[in-house]
């Protein structure tokens, strides 16, 4: 028998199953091969614009942020047919807000190499008007040097990030996401301050107050000069 041969194995539903309800990031990305792509679509990356992520490194960190969120996982349905896997999953957000994905996999050896998710948010369809309040957000987490604060409206997450003079990605974020870029997909308005985004080819931009920018996944960034930046994102965590 070949080496090959010996070191694949059939892939384990099963244990996917258990790593998504159980929010195992670890065993979860286990997974994954290294050279492993992820594609998601939903109505904030539509199919010409996904979001798109190369190598389990790039995988990982989204995959721990999405793992870390107050929210329950269940897959509904599972199937395996030879080298192709399918499921759906159903997210509920402790406010009752639901998420629903349909997820393929490509596999290889038993691992992932392809998966594409096209995931559906609840969305408000009252007559009236709806309103978030960062005052009472559905949702915090702060840091030393940052606060995240998250509001729902629509069936939408919107989050606005306040950061502080010397908040930098790669030296607050980064060691806990075990990645050197953030790997979100981020459009947002800055509402004061400013700060520079690094793409991973080198390219530089410093966003000040009044702009609204769009930054794709793989970058750095850092708060520039003694104000704190406040910057309201309606795209990083939906």
């Amino acid at each position: 028998m070949s080496a090959a041969a010996e070191t694949a194995r059939p892939f384990d539903a099963e244990l996917l199953k258990r790593a998504v309800e159980a929010r195992d990031a670890d065993t979860f990305l286990a997974q994954f091969s290294d050279d492993a792509e992820l594609e998601m679509f939903d109505q904030h990356t539509p199919p010409s614009a996904p979001t798109v992520l190369h190598g389990r490194d790039a995988i990982e960190a989204t995959m721990r942020e999405l793992f870390a969120r107050d929210m329950r996982h269940e897959v509904l349905q599972c199937v395996v047919e030879g080298d192709h896997a399918a499921y759906t999953e159903r997210c509920s957000y402790p406010d009752g807000s639901k998420v629903m994905s349909m997820t393929m996999l490509d596999l290889r050896d038993g691992r992932i190499v392809h998966q594409a998710t096209v995931q559906a948010f609840d969305e408000e369809h009252a007559t009236g008007i709806e309103v978030g309040d960062f005052t009472a957000p559905a949702e915090s987490e702060e840091a030393e040097l940052s606060r995240a604060d998250v509001v729902r409206v629509g069936g939408m997450a919107v989050v606005r990030l306040t950061l502080e003079p010397g908040w930098r990605w790669s030296k607050d974020v980064g060691p806990a996401m075990g990645t050197d870029l953030c790997m979100l997909d981020h459009c947002g308005y800055i509402v004061s301050g400013s700060l520079c985004i690094r793409m991973a080819d080198g390219s530089e931009r410093l966003l000040r107050a009044g702009e609204i920018a769009r930054i794709p996944p793989g970058h750095d960034g850092w708060v520039v000069g003694d104000e704190q930046a406040i910057i309201v994102d309606w795209k990083a965590r939906n």
